[in-house]
């Protein structure tokens, strides 16, 4: 039997993270890219490919992030090029750990990651574990939009496992009421969530955990991780939950990466057939490691597997 494939969809961006100053570091980061970095990071790579979907440029940076996924063992193949736009730019300021980040994106290649349905079909027919996220979700077009949805329904249906994490950022959606609508709906198609409870608070109204879960179960989730800050995070399926204790806390240097870092260590642990409870602790450790540190990528050889 042939390697697996976790395949992760959505934008990579040309980061500029601070170093105090006027001083800044220049790499390459996203949220699902990020995520597809701890995957690969963390699974056996004699059993499992890890490969990133989106679109890129012609441009000097677009094929020094192609160079960049492919040194560390990220697959590329899937990775479009469209003839006149670029990656989209941000920058991230820290202060007391906590990050702000202002964005260069609307002519993002990656808007265009699903203009082509084609491509997609054939890109999710090769995978095992499909992954994506609010922000793929939000800077898509309308049809863009339906295309991905469609063909992650496609997908399911053909044994898929398809993976959302909600991600929800406001600023990139043209109201509230949008940002809840598409993110149930990409919810409807997906196995897995992963949402975060204080967003989900914010945005939907959430009481508390089970609350966030049982909205998600209820649009046809498996089962739903609700991430807390720290805190008490509740793994619900459709007949059992699992209430973890609070996780140990440390003042981050920087927690850019820290939400889609977890998710990494976590989905490669589950998987691979660990059970819930260990899956959860893999995924801490990871984010732990990753918050010690600047910029959303820790060397894949500095992580503690």
């Amino acid at each position: 039997m042939g390697r697996k494939t976790f395949l992760s969809v959505g934008e990579c961006m040309i980061e500029m993270a601070s170093l105090g100053g006027s001083d800044f570091r220049l790499g390459f980061a996203g949220d699902t890219m990020n995520t597809a970095w701890y995957a690969r990071a963390c699974l056996p790579r004699d059993d499992w490919k890890v490969s990133y979907y989106t679109r890129l440029g012609e441009d000097v940076y677009s094929r020094k992030m192609l160079a960049f996924f492919q040194q560390n063992g990220i697959d590329t193949s899937l990775i479009g090029v469209h003839p006149t736009r670029r990656p989209g730019l941000y920058m991230i300021e820290i202060t007391d750990g906590e990050r702000s980040f202002t964005y260069w994106r609307d002519q993002s290649a990656a808007k265009t990651l699903a203009d082509d349905r084609r491509a997609l079909s054939e890109a999710f027919a090769g995978a095992d574990v499909i992954y994506f996220s609010g922000i793929t979700m939000a800077i898509l077009p309308e049809a863009g939009r339906a295309n991905l949805l469609e063909e992650m329904i496609t997908a399911r249906s053909n044994g898929k496992t398809i993976v959302f994490d909600p991600n929800l950022r406001p600023r990139l959606w043209t109201s509230p009421e949008e940002m809840r609508a598409v993110t149930m709906q990409a919810a409807g198609v997906s196995d897995f969530l992963l949402p975060s409870f204080d967003d989900e608070a914010a945005t939907f109204g959430d009481a508390d955990l089970d609350a966030c879960a049982d909205r998600y179960l209820a649009a046809g989730a498996k089962m739903v991780l609700v991430k807390n800050g720290g805190g008490p995070m509740l793994l619900a399926e459709p007949q059992e939950r699992y209430l973890t204790s609070a996780i140990e806390r440390v003042k981050p240097v920087d927690t850019t990466g820290a939400g889609d870092s977890f998710n990494g260590g976590f989905l490669s642990a589950l998987v691979t057939g660990a059970k819930p409870d260990e899956a959860i602790a893999r995924g801490h450790s990871v984010s732990l490691q990753v918050i010690m540190h600047r910029g959303a990528l820790l060397p894949m050889a500095e992580l503690v597997r």
